[in-house]
Formats: structure tokens, sequence, C-alpha cells
């Protein structure tokens, strides 16, 4: 066994328990005794999540409809949702909006009933007392006497204003108040039952992009008259120009480097023409109004309006809208459990399914993010768009192809096909535009996590084909590839462009999960190839994580860690810090714990990481995504139960049935997709697989449809707030004793069946072979040290650019496998081609290695003289301490010696460049001198050294004694 540095913490808080709340009266029953909910539609309270900076909304709308006619209120707005609970007046009511994102988005044409003069700058007030919503349906009376109740299909909506008897009845239409502002915003009077128009928006988080929305409105009775009248436009967001290290505030997206380049840009104008209309209510008072909306053209804003809701009946139309809900929300049938927990359960699948949203209209054309209008593919019931890539892949994606299986293929189609139009992934899309807002390349982990929970009709092989070449060859999606490629890292020194990159080490985590999803979709297509090389680059986190410290920490393109390093602190973060983005490897967690020093050390990470829920003292935040994965963690480590307390902690102490029940941005329902999973007692960790880590039910009873048609039932005998604990489980009547969801639970279904208490059961499922999958892959080296001549930016050995020539080894006599012998000892050069890995930079990896006699190392260090020291084991379990010391690959241009134990093995008389193809400066390889082994004894591995300070070491070949010795994969 390889002795590892045991993890030590560099601050220490109180870890203990936080006391388990309860929320409502506790309800113990035997699952087969209860009734399942009939009616799901009707307990969600679209209210949650209004206020406390969730953002979500409470309007009328269909399931991932295309429109969402719901208020907007001042002074607040929030972003994307556009109102807030504690506001008191409505600004108009928005025919488009999104749940929760980071930035203003949408709001689109603003509709706001009015009595008397025409002031398009007006506002009405209004009492939650005359306010009620649900599904499909909003309704307020407004303090100006006015009730207005809304409906809506998938592309249209529809309206019932019931004004006071009067001749100056208005609606007005603020076109130059969507949340971003306007430009190019028209209102036209077709006659006197009819306007129609457009506005174009955009700019989310003011990245620049842009889309045009159509309208259309009909009246069931004349207006008197219309008209437009000037208004100063929504302030547009403003562009902010960060450094890549710049820390920022969790939910508060801030735009870094050079803006993305864009087929369609957001050109903001500083004032604008609003319209209205205005009636004669005396005879009269309700009029309603039916609009059709849409990407492409009037026509088709006219065409939707028509197709989806011909006739004049508010009930009608509302009704639809429920039962569509009833029936999407129905997929998952609890029973038992409070009132209130069933409400904010259901909520939060309802805010689960809103996105992404229909952007094809009735007859099948969208617009495409090249700009041109395509029509969606044979076999496909529509176009998708608007992809919050950072956030759904964690656990929203595929709680979409779980429940909605035809919807999520049709958007991982709708995602191949913008990559078919325009070379890239969506990355964070807002309707038919690319922002680059956020980091990582999650379409990856979407597509993937699409397949693996069962939606799976989609053109596969271009959509793996895409993949691949977003995480190979240069584009926006990925800045700072060729560093991940060569380095094997992101450096917090490096130079990156376009589009919108920061946060390199939390980043460089983002681009593992994404390499290893790539993996997990390549293997279920059968790509074994693809599949082994994908998961073996995923083990790049490594790279990062410092084994003194035992976090990740940022590291410089040099090698060297960057100074200053804090875990509280978010610079070189993404929203969060290295308590929050350490544990972010959920693919190999095992080999995770196994870097901290063992299980043991990694409880101790996780106690103290999960003293706070909520970020206080820079521990985990569930209040955003990055630490969404943490409270599962313990099932990797034998402690299953200490997931089953934390989770019903964040359950008890976040979610409520009140405006403030959600903490944090939903990120179009991603922090209410993680509430149902953790409600369901289970969590996807593992982005590309159907694994899942299991916690414990909040509900005697759920059962689930299945994209196969088959049921998944998940009874919790006990199950009650105050009763997270796993006593015992079968699955199909047959003991379960593990810390994960049996195989194939996703699609042959079955039945889990808990026994609950108030009181941990340490011992269920704490056995190494109960834990969750980890995929460890077989990592080998780390960095690019060699380039053709004619490809000189293939390699990066020093993290500036420079390289070994491949030309110049090979006129050594040094090529891929050839022998060096130095000094008795016969080195294996490594049997890679130029510009691929072939060195390992010294950072704790273990090599497998098989030797006696001596030991040597063939390499070079830059910015050196670098040492360290690497660790022997031999087979019987031993180990050895070895100093390891390396000259700079150049003697720091000639001017120095080598060290007194290295020995100049190649000497090469230039270098390669990235820039400059080559330059003259002489390169050199060195052999250390032979370090005694324990005689009688074989070298099993060697774990190069971790405690290197400063530079790089970096190693081509480990030698023993006078005999040979190629590094076998770890």
């Amino acid at each position: 066994m390889v002795t590892m540095v045991p993890f030590r913490l560099l601050s220490v808080l109180a870890a203990g328990a936080l006391a388990l709340g309860a929320a409502s009266t506790p309800v113990h029953a035997d699952p087969d005794s209860l009734a399942p909910v009939t009616d799901p539609a009707s307990l969600v309270n679209p209210f949650i999540g209004t206020s406390n900076a969730a953002d979500d909304f409470p309007g009328a709308d269909s399931p991932f409809g295309m429109v969402q006619w719901s208020p907007d209120t001042s002074p607040h707005r929030p972003d994307g949702g556009g109102y807030e609970y504690t506001d008191s007046a409505i600004t108009g009511f928005g025919l488009t909006h999104i749940a929760g994102p980071g930035c203003r988005a949408a709001g689109d044409i603003p509709v706001l009933p009015t009595v008397g003069a025409v002031d398009t700058g007006a506002t009405d007030t209004f009492s939650h007392d005359n306010e009620s919503a649900s599904p499909g349906s909003y309704t307020v009376s407004l303090d100006n006497g006015v009730k207005t109740e809304l409906g809506a299909t998938t592309r249209s909506g529809m309206a019932r204003f019931t004004f006071p008897s009067t001749s100056r009845a208005n609606l007005l239409f603020k076109l130059t108040a969507s949340e971003n502002g306007d430009t190019a915003a028209e209102f036209d009077v077709v006659n006197n039952t009819e306007i129609r128009g457009k506005v174009t928006s955009g700019n989310f988080c003011g990245e620049g992009n842009s889309y045009t929305v159509y309208y259309d409105m009909v009246f069931d009775q004349p207006f008197r008259h219309s008209g437009t009248a000037l208004a100063t436009a929504t302030p547009s967001t403003p562009r902010t120009h960060a450094s890549p290290s710049t820390p920022e505030a969790p939910n508060k997206p801030v735009l870094h480097g050079a803006a993305s380049r864009t087929p369609h840009t957001f050109a903001p104008r500083a004032s604008g023409s609003d319209g209205y209309v205005t009636f004669d209510t005396t005879a009269h008072r309700a009029v309603q109004a039916k609009v059709g909306i849409s990407y492409v053209s009037a026509a088709g804003a006219v065409a939707n309006r028509r197709a989806e809701n011909p006739g004049w009946d508010l009930a009608k139309v509302r009704g639809a809208a429920h039962d569509a809900w009833k029936s999407l929300l129905g997929r998952v049938r609890i029973a038992g459990g409070t009132s209130d927990r069933q409400t904010v359960f259901y909520t939060a699948l309802y805010h689960s399914l809103l996105h992404p949203n229909v952007i094809s209209d009735t007859d099948r054309r969208y617009p495409g993010f090249d700009g041109k209008v395509h029509t969606v593919d044979q076999g496909h019931g529509a176009a998708y768009a608007n992809y919050s890539g950072w956030d759904v892949y964690r656990s929203q994606a595929q709680l979409e192809a779980l429940l909605a299986p035809q919807v999520a293929s049709d958007t991982a189609q709708s995602m191949v096909d913008d990559y078919r139009q325009t070379g890239l992934f969506p990355k964070w899309s807002e309707n038919n535009g690319e922002t680059h807002v956020m980091v990582g390349d999650p379409a990856d982990e979407i597509i993937a996590d699409y397949h693996a929970f069962g939606a799976r009709r989609f053109d596969t092989a271009t959509a793996l084909k895409g993949m691949i070449a977003g995480a190979t060859v240069a584009n926006d999606n990925r800045p700072g590839l060729a560093y991940m490629q060569q380095l094997g890292r992101l450096p917090s020194n490096g130079k990156y462009g376009c589009c919108n990159f920061y946060g390199p080490a939390s980043t460089t985590l983002e681009y593992n999960s994404a390499d290893f999803a790539i993996s997990a979709f390549a293997g279920a297509l059968g790509q074994t190839a693809d599949q082994h090389r994908f998961a073996d680059r995923a083990q790049d986190w490594r790279n990062l994580f410092d084994f003194n410290s035992g976090f990740v920490q940022p590291r410089e393109a040099s090698g060297s860690w960057t100074g200053g390093f804090s875990p509280t602190s978010g610079k070189n973060f993404v929203e969060g810090d290295s308590w929050q983005y350490t544990p972010m490897v959920p693919f190999n967690l095992h080999g995770l714990a196994t870097a901290m020093g063992g299980d043991a050390a990694m409880a101790t990470f996780l106690d103290t990481d999960l003293s706070s829920l909520t970020g206080a003292g820079g521990h985990t935040d569930l209040g955003n995504e990055p630490s969404l994965n943490i409270p599962w963690e313990y099932d990797y480590i034998g402690r299953p139960y200490q997931t089953q307390k934390v989770v019903r902690q964040v359950q008890d102490q976040i979610w409520t049935d009140s405006p403030s029940g959600l903490a944090g941005n939903d990120d179009l329902g991603e922090m209410s997709s993680w509430y149902v999973w953790s409600a369901l007692g289970m969590y996807p960790e593992t982005p590309g697989t159907a694994d899942l880590a299991l916690g414990s039910p909040l509900f005697p009873q759920a059962v689930l449809t299945l994209p196969s048609g088959h049921t998944l039932t998940i009874d919790g005998t006990g199950a009650a707030d105050d009763a997270p604990y796993v006593q015992s489980a079968t699955w199909n009547g047959a003991e379960w004793n593990a810390a994960h969801a049996p195989d194939g639970a996703l699609s042959a279904g079955g039945t889990l069946t808990y026994v609950l208490g108030t009181s941990a059961n340490t011992s269920w499922a704490s056995a190494a072979s109960a834990a969750p999958r980890s995929y460890p892959g077989a990592p080998t080296y780390s960095g690019v040290g060699t380039s053709g001549d004619t490809a000189a930016g293939s390699a990066n050995f020093d993290g500036a650019g420079f390289s070994y020539s491949a030309h110049a080894l090979a006129a050594a006599g040094v090529t891929p496998g050839a022998k060096v012998a130095v000094g008795g000892v016969t080195f294996t050069w490594p049997d890679v081609a130029a510009g691929a890995r072939d060195n390992y930079e010294a950072n704790g990896q273990t090599v497998r290695a098989s030797g006696s006699g001596g030991i040597s190392f063939l390499g070079a260090a830059n910015n050196g003289p670098v040492s360290g020291t690497a660790t022997v084991t031999y087979t019987d379990g031993t180990t050895q301490q070895v100093t390891l010391a390396l000259s700079d690959w150049t003697l720091s241009a000639g001017a120095a010696s080598p060290l007194a134990d290295n020995t100049v093995a190649v000497t090469l008389p230039y270098r390669n460049h990235a820039g400059t193809a080559s330059d003259s400066t002489k390169t050199y390889v060195f052999a250390t001198a032979p370090v005694a082994l324990s005689p009688g004894k074989t070298v099993d591995s060697v774990r190069l050294p971790s405690d290197v300070a400063s530079g790089g070491l970096h190693v081509f070949a480990i030698g023993f004694g006078g005999a040979s010795s190629t590094p076998r994969r770890s």
C-alpha cells in the first residue's frame, strides 16, 4: 500500500451535529395504507421562490412552454422571474420569464391595465390578499379596480381584464421594458381588435447576445383609441471586465476577458416607443385578449395563437394547462407526509420542469444559433432553448430525462442542431444566442445525463463527435483547452482570451467532469477507446490537489503553487472557494478520499465542511450549485447515515412552504431539482451515468413512472421529518445493504423499501463494497514536453510554451520507446508521439514500476533546480523515502551547472516555442545518481514527490540498477 500524506485541516471549526428540525407534525405510516396524491398540480404553490433571491415567478405557464405570462413587480423586479413577493406594485404582465437566472433576462412585452389618462410609465399597486396562482393560471385584483386573469398554452397566452365601468380602460404595451431593455420595438395596429409587433432584447449578463420576439394580440371587443408614446428605455446590463482570478459572489456572475463573438448582437437604444389601446367598458367591463408569440416572425405568432387557442374560453385554456401539469407532475406519485411537505415537493418538481423552453412554432420553424431559420428535425416534436448549463447538468437534466424523456430527447437534438449550425454546443444560451456565461463545458454532461436517464431518441453519433471535438480542438466553449491538454490543469497565471474565462482552479474541475461525461457517453455507445481516453483525462484534478494541505489549490503555469492560498478565498474559483470545490470530483470520490489520506481523513474534511450549510466560514453553501454534491459524499466513505442526517437538515433549514422557502437563485430549476431528488432519497452524483447515491426518502411512498414504462416504487416505512436514518432496506424483497441504487432501477423498475428511524444505524451500507462506484481511470503522464518542429504549439514543458524538440531528440538517438543508458542504468523513453503526454510533473502520482538494487530518475526541471521526496513502496508493503532533485532543463540558459548527483543524459542544440517555432537555447535531460534500495526487496510502485515547493519537477522514466524498467499504469 502506498503511504499517503495525511489530510491536515488549515482551520478547525466546531462540527457538532445540527438539530433536526420539525417543519410539521411527523406522520409515521405504513406505505401500503396510504393513498397516493391524485392531483399534484393542485398542491403546487407558485409563490415559493418569489423572495429570498430565488427569483422564481408565479404567472401562467405550461410545461417547458414558450409563454410565461407573469407579473413584474416594482421596485425590485428580480432577475428573470421579475416578481418579488415583498413588492407592492406591478409594472406589467410580461409574456416571457426565466426562473432564477443570475442576471436580468426576458420579461418581454409587459402589458399593464390602467384606468384614466394614458401613462406608459404607470404602475399598479396590489395586495397579496387579492392574488392567487396555480400551474397554468394567475389572478390578481389590482388596487385600480382591474381584475387580471391570465392563462397560457405552450405558445400563446389568454387574459381577461375586468375593468371598472369607464371610457378610459387602457392596456399599456411597455415594449421598451424587457428586463435588459429593447431595441427596434414595433407596435402596429392591424384593425380595431388586433395589434402586433416585435421587440429585440438580450444582452444577458452584458454579453451582447440578442433575440427578437414577435407578438400578435386580438381582443373580443374593439378598442376605441390606440397610439404610441415615447419612453425611456430600460437600461441594459453593462459588461464587466474582470481578470480570470477575480472572486465573485454566489449567484452573481461577473464577466471576464474579451466579449464572445455572436452573429446577432444587441445594440441598446436610449429611448423607444411604447404602445397602448383604450376601451370603453361602460357596457362590457370584461376585455378578453389572446396573444401568440414567435421567435421567427409575426406570421408565426398569429399561427401559434390560432393553432393553440382558437376559442374564447379562458377556463378551458387554464384547465388544459392544469391537466398538462397534472399529467407531468403525476409521473411522481407520492403518498403520505404532511401537506406542507407535499406542497414543497410538488412545487420543486414544477419549478424543475419549466425549462428549457420550446422555441419552435407550430409550423416547426425556429431561429437557429447561426441567425437563420430552420425546421425541427423529423421525428422530433419541437426545438428547445434556454440552457443554464453550469447549473442544470448537476441534477435538473437527469430529472427532465427521467420524467419527460421525449422533451429531453428533443432538447438533446436541439443541442446537436446548435452544434451543426455553429460548431459549438450551447453553454449558457438565451433563446437562440450563446452568452458564454459561466464556465466549463456543461453540454457534455447534459447530453450524457439525458442519455443515461432514458432520453435516447436523438442523434447520438453526432453528439459524441461534437463532444470529442469540443474537448480536443480549440474553441470558444473551452478557453484554456491547450493548457488542459499540455499541462493537465488551468494555471492561475495563464493567458486566456475569449470567452468569459475565469476561476482556473474550479474550471479545471469542471472540464474534468465534462471529460468524464464524454467517457460515460462513449462507453454507453460502445466506443471503448474514447471511453478509456476521457476517463483517464478526467483524473487531471490530481494536478491541482495539494497533498500537503489536502485541498484543491490554484497553481501557476510553471508548476509552483499560487501564493497566498486560503481555502476560504474565492480567488481562482467560480462563485465559491476550495472548501466548496475540493469535493467536486464526483466521478472518483474514492480517489479523492485516498488522496486526502483515507476515508477517515475525508470524513474529517466533510464534517468541517458541512458544519455550515449556508456558506458560513467559507464552508458548504447549499444555496449555490458548487456545493450540491457534498452532502452525498459520506456514502462513498462508509458513513451513509451522515448523508441521511445532513440532507434532512438541508430540507428542514432551507426549504419551506413560503415565498422565501428556497435559498439562492433557482437557476432554471436546478436548485428545485436537488430537493426533488433528495426527497426521493437519492441523488445523481456521477455525471453522465445513471448511478444514484442514496439518502433516505422523505415520504412513506413515491412511485415514479420511468421512460421504459415500468415503475420504480420507493417505500419509506416509518418516514417522518425526524426519522431520516435508514435502519434496513430491501430491493424487490431481498436485503439491500448498499449506499447506491440497484443497477437497472431506473430502467426495469422495482421496489426499494426502507425501514427508517430516529437514530443512526452506523453499520448499514458501511462496508467499502457498499459505496457507490468511483471511476479512477488509468492515468499516466500529466504533461506534454516534446513537440515536432512544425507543430511547436502542441507541447508546453515549462508553462511558458517552450518544449523539447522531437527532431533534435531523434537526432540524438532518443525516439519513442528508445533505450537511454546513463551510468549503468537503462531507461525507456516514453513510447508516445510528439505532442502527446510524455512526462510526470511530480505531484504525488503513484507510478507502477518494478525493479531492485538502485533507483534512478530520468527528467529535468523547469524554473529549476527543483527537488522533492519520492516514496518507494516494495511488494511487501514497506516503504523507503528517496530524495529526487533535477536540474533546470536549460541550465538557466547556460548560466548554471548540473546538480552534483545529476548526469547529463541528452543535450539538444535548441528548443521549440509555440510562438516562434524554435530558439537556440540548449536543453538537457538528466539522470539522477542511483539511490540504493533495500537489499532483497522488489519495488512495486513509486509515489512521486508532492512536496515540490517551486517550479516543475518532470520525470520521463524510472530506472533500476543496471536493468531497465518501464513505468506501468497506476
